[in-house]
């Protein structure tokens, strides 16, 4: 096989499978799937209290989070996203994550050493399964 054949016969292999490619990078969805969010939450933290305790997101969205501590430093922890933030008295943290495994995610602060109340600052994200 001569180089010119072998290059035509490669060129015939690669161009389709970049089309297919372009195609999967620039399609669209179907009409009946979901698009993802952008979710912006405020959550103030005060007297071992979260303002939110539930959040309710589904998968793919993107949460950006300002947390604000009125009272003393805490923390905003969600364990199974790997998220520890710490926001002291006039010092708000904000942070952004994309919640991309389904189920319910305790959140909590991990101050303990700052003061024993802080093991009651609870709640629960809960991140439902996006239709496919």
């Amino acid at each position: 096989m001569t180089p010119q054949v072998l290059a035509r016969g490669l060129l015939v292999l690669i161009l389709p499978l970049s089309l297919a490619a372009a195609v999967a990078v620039s399609g669209t969805r179907p009409a009946d799937a979901q698009e993802s969010a952008r979710l912006e939450l405020v959550i103030k933290v005060k007297k071992y209290h979260f303002s939110q305790t539930r959040i309710e997101v589904a998968q793919g969205d993107v949460l950006k989070i300002t947390l604000i501590a009125e009272d003393v430093p805490h923390s905003f922890t969600v364990d199974e996203y790997r998220i520890a933030k710490r926001a002291s008295p006039g010092k708000p943290v904000t942070f952004e994550f994309r919640a991309d495994r389904a189920g319910t995610f305790p959140f909590y602060c991990n101050l303990t050493s700052e003061d024993a109340g802080c093991k009651d600052t609870r709640g629960e994200l809960i991140v439902s399964a996006r239709r496919q």
